[in-house]
């Protein structure tokens, strides 16, 4: 996209502080992208009135309407070839489509096209050719799905604010699209369907499905994906219990002491940092992006920092929040407030462009690989999920936990109790059953020493008796 072309829209999204939704599912971010198209028909209405009020100014009989996503010229003309003239004038008012998109770029096309039938009408030069019949749209080639995929940044960011988080939403979409369509297929719903249903893993068919929807919506291709776009139900994951968490630590230690004598020296103590973040991601369940986006690392550091939170920044994918932590004994343990690891962070995305999607993926996707290299069976996402399930052992409500991970009830209910393992049931059932037996234990002990404090009582009114027994 031209800097002007992407100035001009991306000024339209000025005023537009998009909302914060707190809910990281498909429909979260379908809420969010509606409220960015229907603020950009808002924009595009309000200059459509201005152009039309600069055709009437000129004089020009023609206007131009919005209707379903075009913009259509208006005007009275000759009686269309095959057209009945009921009024007997020979005129009649057409709406004509000339299949321009209602977007700022589609103003500029439409107001041109105006002025030129404009002339047309006024020098009564005006014929139903191909064009004004509409027959020149349909006889366009279609164009294949790489030809749009070329497009389709430049389209996608006409109708959604560019910030960090839009620019990981697009590229999602993108990424995806490319991997699972073929290029040379021309973009028909048919193509589009065969290439969803080719694809075996339900979660990839699901996350295609997602991508897919997104880039017909944006090339405004008539599709129905409902079929697809149901949450698959089964997806194993190896959530780590505590124990194994605290176990994953030293395993990056056991590192330090294997690895070899070739070692890089500008490189040599870069495992500390992630180290840092497999730690933070295990007490806060956090996104693994939510520490790379502009984290506060002074805030993290400061002495005012009685709660131990880490601000989530509100270029994240649900918004700004802070996280608050569990098992806070692991800052401690695992020494997460160490301003040696902290200023590693703040090399780390200092070196990347901490606006770009592409670079916070980089960081993430090293995370993940530092998870294999030392040889964790489970990934930085499942610390999260082990949050989840931590919380709902120990008892903390539901409103409370989704909150401070960032996203609503129903996706914490949905997401997180599917990884609700027999393993996890029996722990959370023996806890139960050990704090029913804790408090058994305490009825019994409080019996057990009011009756010592009765017989103590006792033995205190004897020696009373037996005091005054002797005085007398």
């Amino acid at each position: 996209m031209h800097n002007q072309d992407f100035d001009k829209y991306q000024q339209a999204f000025a005023d537009l502080e998009p909302v914060s939704s707190t809910d990281g599912s498909f429909l979260g971010s379908s809420l969010q992208a509606q409220q960015q198209r229907e603020h950009m028909r808002t924009k595009v209405l309000q200059e459509l009135e201005k152009v039309n009020l600069r055709l009437k100014s000129a004089k020009t009989k023609v206007t131009i309407r919005e209707s379903n996503g075009s913009l259509q010229l208006r005007a009275t003309l000759p009686i269309k070839p095959g057209d009945k003239d009921t009024n007997g004038t020979g005129r009649k008012q057409y709406n004509i489509s000339l299949n321009i998109p209602a977007n700022l770029d589609g103003l500029k096309t439409a107001e041109e096209e105006s002025y030129e039938l404009g002339k047309l009408i006024a020098r009564k030069t005006f014929e139903w050719n191909e064009k004004y019949l509409g027959n020149e749209a349909t006889k366009k080639d279609l164009k294949t799905i790489g030809e749009l995929l070329e497009q389709f940044e430049n389209e996608y960011f006409k109708n959604h604010k560019r910030t960090t988080k839009s620019e990981h939403t697009f590229f999602y979409y993108f990424s995806r699209t490319k991997r699972y369509t073929n290029p040379q297929d021309l973009a028909t719903a048919e193509n589009l369907i065969k290439s969803i249903e080719k694809i075996e893993k339900e979660w990839a068919k699901y996350n295609a499905t997602r991508a897919i929807s997104a880039f017909c919506l944006t090339f405004k291709i008539d599709i129905d994906l409902s079929k697809y776009s149901k949450i698959p139900e089964n997806h194993s994951r190896n959530i780590p219990t505590d124990a194994e968490i605290s176990a994953g630590m030293s395993k990056f230690e056991d590192y330090l002491k294997n690895r070899g004598n070739q070692v890089n020296q500008d490189v040599k103590d870069s495992w500390q940092l992630w180290r840092w973040t497999y730690g933070m991601l295990a007490v806060f369940g956090l996104r693994p992006r939510e520490l790379f986006i502009n984290p506060d690392i002074d805030w993290w550091l400061s002495q005012e920092n009685i709660d131990l939170t880490w601000k989530v920044h509100k270029d994240c994918k649900t918004g700004e929040r802070q996280a608050l932590p569990l098992h806070k004994e692991w800052i401690s343990d695992f020494d997460l407030r160490n301003p040696k690891y902290l200023e590693m962070l703040a090399i780390a995305i200092s070196k990347k462009d901490k606006n770009n999607h592409a670079e916070i993926t980089a960081l993430t996707q090293r995370m993940s690989w530092w998870f294999r290299k030392i040889g964790l069976d489970f990934k930085p996402y499942d610390l999260r999920h082990a949050w989840a399930i931590r919380a709902h052992i120990l008892g903390i409500p539901i409103k409370a936990a989704a909150d401070n991970l960032g996203h609503s009830v129903q996706v914490h209910t949905q997401t997180y109790q599917r990884w609700f393992s027999l393993d996890m049931r029996k722990l959370a059932i023996n806890q139960a059953l050990s704090k029913k037996n804790e408090i058994e234990l305490i009825k019994e002990e409080n019996t057990k020493l009011r009756m010592e404090n009765e017989k103590l009582k006792l033995e205190i009114e004897k020696l009373k008796m037996e005091l005054v027994y002797k005085q007398s």
